[in-house]
């Protein structure tokens, strides 16, 4: 049986208010778990709670109500860390040193030998798009590039777990597919990640399962394909209109986005659809195309935060 990498029970946690104020529920009554080997999407609007829970985590927050075990250890436990690597949201990291002499130093932390860390170093700027930067100042580097290399140093001990808070927030569109397929690799090879994002595309991409939080609250987890479904939620159809036609309000078509000579329609009922190539063969329109569109993970995602 899979073990559980990441355990939580009842994790709650609240921040008392300053001068009279109220206090403040971040996190309410968390049940998690996360078995090795899946890649886990942890998922919410702003303030729903993710970067508290993570912080609860990686031990940097202590939960006010709460257990938590990493690789069965309770968290509390430094052993329980020993093979955890974390990326915050925000990398603040050492300005004034080069990437390699930041990497040297997360390195040494670890106690990894001077051939270890060498090696190890060049593998891991390579494997971020960072190869012929590391000789820079931190300082210089932009937020796409602080990004690689909060990856990269969360990587140095070769973990086993990665937990990442919103990984792919400050990279462009060819970052974020390096990042996917870095995290696709590690999961082929065994790697339990568990991140948080806003980027609900790229997480539909690389998740096994999902968690979606709203107030504090866990309001939706499961396997992301039994959650989404595999059926198509709707059916989009193209097709052209003769020059000569009369406009689409006339042909008794409801909802159509029409570009140039080209018009397209969504029907929510597969029955729906024999009726229309109807319409559309009738005013001699030509079909371009009919695609089953199956629902996604943002469609998910607005659902259960709009109940």
């Amino acid at each position: 049986m899979t073990g559980k990498v990441i355990r939580a029970e009842q994790l709650t946690k609240v921040y008392k208010g300053d001068l009279g104020r109220k206090p403040i529920t971040a996190l309410d009554d968390l049940d998690l778990e996360v078995v090795e080997g899946e890649t886990y999407a942890f998922l919410g609007p702003n303030g729903a709670g993710k970067t508290t829970a993570i912080k609860l985590l990686t031990r940097l927050l202590h939960p006010t109500h709460g257990r938590i075990w990493i690789f069965d250890r309770p968290n509390t436990d430094p052993k329980s860390m020993a093979s955890v690597g974390y990326l915050p949201e925000q990398p603040n990291l050492y300005a004034y040193l080069t990437g390699i002499e930041f990497l040297q130093f997360i390195a040494r932390l670890f106690k990894l030998d001077a051939r270890t860390r060498k090696q190890r170093i060049a593998d891991l700027l390579e494997r971020v798009g960072l190869h012929d930067q590391g000789n820079r100042l931190i300082k210089t580097y932009s937020r796409g590039m602080l990004q690689r290399l909060g990856m990269a140093q969360a990587l140095v001990n070769d973990p086993q777990l990665l937990i990442l808070d919103e990984p792919m927030s400050a990279l462009d569109p060819i970052g974020r597919k390096e990042l996917r397929d870095l995290i696709l690799e590690l999961k082929r090879r065994g790697k339990t990640v568990f991140f948080s994002s806003h980027i609900l595309s790229d997480a539909e991409i690389v998740a096994d399962r999902v968690a979606i939080l709203k107030g504090g609250r866990l309001i939706s987890s499961g396997k992301l394909d039994q959650l989404v479904g595999s059926q198509a939620a709707s059916i989009e159809v193209t097709f052209a209109v003769a020059a000569d036609q009369a406009p689409l309000s006339e042909w008794g078509i409801d909802g159509a986005v029409v570009q140039g000579r080209n018009a397209m329609v969504r029907l929510a009922r597969e029955e729906d659809l024999p009726g229309l190539l109807r319409k559309v063969d009738e005013r001699r329109g030509k079909l371009v195309s009919v695609i089953p569109v199956k629902k996604s993970l943002e469609d998910l995602f607005l659902s259960e935060i709009g109940r």
